[in-house]
């Protein structure tokens, strides 16, 4: 049995979103114990595209998905797959998705993406900073390339879009982006540059740095599996594999394994399903890009790391009980061929698959429910890197009952 009496708020979940939050509020005063079935970080924290996107301001889908759907079925190495097996648990959740794709409740989507989005570059150098890890995050833009002379009219539409909602966005010539990006191939014809997003060098050591800055804070890490848990007059009770874990307040931030928990505490089923996200590590790729590059017909991220040079993209659904496609990681390879000037080399490569959490309407719960004794964070989609410091600021404000109406989109109740 694990004695937490003094435990003021448990967090559940050391991904990210879990870490970040836990530091927050044991610098609020609170006594924070954090708990996951894992070391902190070895979660989607460990393998994600290290892309701080905040030019992401659209849903993960757009009415463009229907065409794309025969493809999904049938093609497994496809950039988008929804496995056979798995499409009558996903059709709930794809229903839901669709419905949200009307109008009026996709603006809201994007209006809700957008409000989190624009306070992350400024959360996340206010929390970097604030341990002294500044160099963790490089603030050097990110571009998208396109290689076919059709592809023109969608990147301008796509500007448009985003300069509409005020994303700050560049249109870069063929010459630009060989003099910024000189390995890239030639045959490259521009690209829209995104110059208030980064990359972090190494997302996993970020999570590290962080917990390390818990730690030194008060934060008590138990490592145990959380599960179910109940509510009484004096709080929470976890129950764990190390026992029953007893505190005041309970932050749900598990990633894709919080619907099970969210349920069990507050009666409401919520519709999280996993995108699976893959990556390809080349280690020996360390000079080959300046900054984030992305591929518009490709439909993959190349990111620039401290250990080399990460492939990361592509979008599966199959649940969180298949085993991963890792040649879906691979293909990643294959991917890249002819966007360089000379082929990246796969000298020991690994390849990783991890869990998006996603809700069909693109957006996280974030909120304080049954009372204050639950609060909730998880559903970030692809964007839980880039909107993890943001989220705990405003978990810190929920802690001390400072919610404001700019949250009112992230409520659990809208389910």
């Amino acid at each position: 049995m694990v004695e937490t009496a003094e435990t003021d708020i448990a967090v559940v979940g050391a991904g990210i979103v879990g870490v970040t939050c836990a530091l927050q509020l044991t610098r609020q005063g609170h006594r924070v114990m954090l708990v996951d079935r894992q070391a902190p970080g070895l979660g989607a924290s460990f393998g994600n595209a290290g892309h701080l996107a905040t030019e992401q301001v659209f849903p993960i889908a757009d009415l463009s998905i229907l065409k794309r759907l025969p493809r999904m079925l049938l093609d497994p190495m496809g950039p988008l797959r929804l496995d056979w097996k798995y499409l009558p648990k996903a059709m709930p959740w794809f229903t839901r998705l669709l419905l949200n794709l009307r109008h009026a409740p996709f603006q809201r989507s994007v209006a809700g993406i957008r409000t989190l989005n624009e306070g992350s570059l400024g959360a996340w150098h206010r929390l970097l900073g604030s341990i002294g890890r500044s160099e963790l995050f490089q603030e050097d833009g990110s571009l998208l390339v396109f290689e076919k002379p059709e592809s023109r009219q969608t990147l301008e539409a796509l500007r448009t879009r985003m300069q509409q909602q005020a994303v700050p966005v560049d249109f870069w010539s063929a010459e630009t982006v060989r003099e910024a990006a000189p390995q890239l191939s030639p045959s490259l014809l521009g690209g829209l540059f995104f110059p208030c997003t980064g990359h972090f060098i190494d997302p996993y050591r970020v999570v590290c740095e962080l917990f390390e800055a818990a730690k030194a804070s008060g934060v008590r890490f138990v490592q145990a599996q959380v599960d179910g848990g109940q509510l009484h007059s004096a709080g929470v009770s976890l129950a764990s594999d190390q026992g029953m874990l007893n505190a005041r307040q309970v932050l749900v931030s598990c990633g894709a394994h919080s619907a099970k928990l969210t349920a069990a505490l507050t009666g409401t089923r919520v519709p999280l399903d996993t995108e699976r996200g893959y990556h390809l590590m080349l280690p020996g790729e360390h000079q080959r890009l300046p900054f984030a590059v992305t591929s518009l017909e490709r439909k993959f991220i190349m990111t620039p790391m401290a250990d080399g040079l990460r492939l990361a993209g592509t979008v599966e659904f199959a649940g969180l009980q298949a085993p991963p496609s890792m040649q879906r990681a691979w293909q990643l390879h294959r991917l890249s061929k002819g966007l360089f000037r000379h082929d990246l080399s796969v000298e020991g490569a690994t390849p990783w698959m991890g869990f998006r959490p996603s809700l069909p309407d693109s957006l996280p719960v974030i909120d304080r429910v049954c009372d204050g004794r639950v609060l909730l964070a998880f559903g970030h989609q692809h964007l839980g890197l880039t909107q993890a410091a943001v989220t705990a600021e405003w978990v810190g404000r929920l802690a001390e009952q400072a919610g404001g109406p700019e949250m009112a989109a992230y409520r659990l109740d809208r389910f």
